[in-house]
């Protein structure tokens, strides 16, 4: 038996002919960058998660740089998010010359715990960025509250959350902006890099559009200092092919994960916690042990592909050590990066093999 941790391969034999179909169709265009499969996808991508406006980008890294920066954040000002994450999204926040300031999770979700974050606000933050962690949105509406009483941007990290709900409002249709990665794994992944920022600010989409090209509204007058950060093509054709079939994708990762929940109800390891506000897409299926180390030896030698999702809290990573963090400032992170593990869950994953799986990890 050999079950990958996702399945890439399978995914995209189910839809072989238009893919194929519309990467034919840029290269007989000949038109490759910031073109008509691009300029679509952006209003195909607006719709879907009921925004005004939607900004392609090169990838989900810049989305956050670009953002950041189209809000004026730079040097001497601090933006607060959560330790238990990808690089990026702190990474970001210094790119621009920012401090990031990190707020423990909560025990169950493992997203930002917002009973912690209005303590660490001060005069020199300007921005939250909230991270969807797994695919399950937090509670931004009660983000922007904090924030508005402390005049502060939202911009929600849902790099792994598209499709995801919170009382049946999308990711990344709530806070001042939002970000979304294309990476060839997410749950709507191109065959390369990509990324997308949404937004119902009019005047932060124009701005967004000026830096993603060199800072120019006009082609060759710049009229500021900006990036070459766009989505070529090729990548904007393919996504819109996978965009149609995203609602169906997230249902049946959402359905693998219900079985999931019903195999390891009695096994020694820690199911995800969900928020039953949240409806989310199970971009991840990870689980908490103790004992992470003799399951991802068990899952391995009987061949089940698994992974650590993060085996490094933000705050204590070498590159954040200026910030001055320690061992034990946010223990609920910590615990967490010591006991996650993510098992195989996405749509083309049989019954059997899940059956398989869990016993396997019950021993």
């Amino acid at each position: 038996m050999s079950i990958p941790l996702l399945d890439l391969q399978a995914q995209y034999l189910t839809i072989k002919e238009e893919i194929n179909q519309a990467i034919q169709n840029v290269l007989d265009s000949s038109v490759y960058i910031m073109g008509p499969e691009m300029k679509t996808l952006e209003k195909e991508i607006a719709a879907f998660c009921g925004t005004k406006d939607a900004v392609a980008v090169a990838n989900g890294t810049d989305a956050l740089v670009l953002t950041l920066k189209a809000f004026g954040i730079g040097p001497g000002d601090e933006v607060i998010t959560t330790p238990f994450t990808f690089f990026a999204s702190a990474e970001t926040i210094a790119q621009v010359g920012a401090t990031p300031v990190f707020v423990d999770i909560d025990p169950l979700t493992l997203n930002m715990d917002l009973t912690k974050l209005e303590k660490k606000i001060t005069p020199k933050t300007k921005a939250i960025i909230p991270v969807h962690i797994f695919g399950q949105m937090v509670d931004v509406e009660k983000i922007m509250e904090i924030a508005a009483r402390h005049d502060l941007k939202v911009i929600e990290d849902a790099a792994q959350a598209i499709g995801a709900e919170y009382r049946g409002k999308k990711a990344g249709s709530i806070g001042h902006a939002a970000t979304f990665s294309f990476f060839p794994t997410k749950n709507l992944g191109a065959y390369g890099d990509g990324g997308m920022i949404v937004t119902n600010d009019e005047y932060l989409a124009a701005q967004l559009r000026m830096l993603r090209f060199h800072g120019c509204k006009i082609k060759y007058y710049h009229d500021e200092i900006g990036y070459n950060s766009r989505l070529d093509e090729l990548q904007a054709a393919i996504l819109r092919v996978k965009l149609r079939y995203l609602d169906v994708w997230n249902e049946g990762r959402r359905d693998k994960a219900k079985v999931y929940d019903q195999l390891l109800a009695d096994a020694a390891v820690q199911i995800p916690g969900r928020d039953p506000q949240a409806l989310p897409i199970y971009h991840l299926y990870v689980l908490r042990t103790e004992e992470r180390s003799v399951l991802m030896e068990r899952l391995k030698a009987a061949g089940v592909a698994n992974a650590i999702y993060y085996p490094v809290p933000l705050h204590l990573q070498k590159a954040f050590r200026p910030l001055g963090y320690k061992v034990g400032d946010f223990p609920v992170a910590e615990k967490a990066c010591e006991q996650a593990l993510a098992i195989p869950c996405y749509p083309e994953l049989s019954l059997e093999q899940q059956r398989e799986i869990a016993a396997i990890i019950k021993g």
